[in-house]
């Protein structure tokens, strides 16, 4: 009888050992459920952004020397048409450019369908490392100014245009809400084969360097981000 009972015993054990088992799987499979939902929304974001960000500028992108990144930049490349040296501001062929782009632009990142998805949008000033005392001793720190000052002359021009006044005030609310002006200086300057030298140890090719970017940050990299910050807690 005491034999019988110790089985019992072992039996009970094993019985409430696999219904722990059973429980510490279900919640592993309901956390990789719920990983893989995270992962699957960000990759639809972006693309449809991206998709939609091809679609809408298929006629443009040549004309005005405009490339558009899988990391939903757009980033127009030939500086001689954006700036004068060591200035700030716009030359008539790049507020003409202007003009045509970001009527397009405000259009896509209003749809109804995408705009939930949009964090941020950065207006990104980049420079080579060409010195510029009049503006600071430090040349990273004179290209900041005018790398800022570019990408602030970027917004100040769109503010002023016909098309922005004629938005909604919700919907003018919500593009100030977006946009934001980043000087980069020579931080992120650029190779020969359009890499960030950073990465690829390559020499700067100044002329590539110097451009204006347009970059959408989607929710789902913050909502990425905070599900990180989840697991390591």
């Amino acid at each position: 009888m005491t034999k019988h009972n110790v089985w019992m015993s072992v039996s009970d054990l094993m019985t409430g050992l696999m219904v722990i088992f059973l429980f510490v799987a279900i919640a592993y499979i309901s956390r990789v459920n719920k990983n893989a939902d995270v992962l699957a929304q960000y990759i639809e974001a972006r693309q449809k952004l991206h998709d939609k960000l091809v679609d809408k500028f298929k006629t443009d992108t040549a004309r005005w020397e405009m490339v558009i990144k899988g990391d939903l930049s757009l980033r127009f490349i030939n500086p001689t048409v954006l700036f004068q040296t060591g200035s700030w501001e716009l030359t008539p062929a790049f507020c003409n450019i202007l003009d045509e782009f970001l009527p397009k632009y405000f259009d896509v990142l209003l749809t109804d369908s995408l705009k939930n998805h949009i964090s941020e949008i950065r207006i990104e000033g980049h420079t080579d490392p060409t010195s510029f005392p009049t503006l600071a001793s430090d040349p990273y720190i004179a290209n900041v100014i005018l790398s800022q000052r570019r990408s602030l002359s970027v917004l100040q021009y769109f503010r002023t245009m016909p098309t922005f006044q004629k938005y909604t005030s919700e919907q003018r609310r919500m593009l100030e809400y977006w946009f934001t002006a980043n000087g980069l200086s020579y931080g992120r300057t650029l190779d020969r084969q359009n890499q960030l030298t950073y990465d690829s140890g390559n020499s700067i090719d100044y002329e590539k360097s110097r451009r204006v970017e347009f970059r959408i940050i989607t929710t789902s990299e913050k909502m990425i981000e905070e599900f990180v910050k989840k697991i390591n807690n």
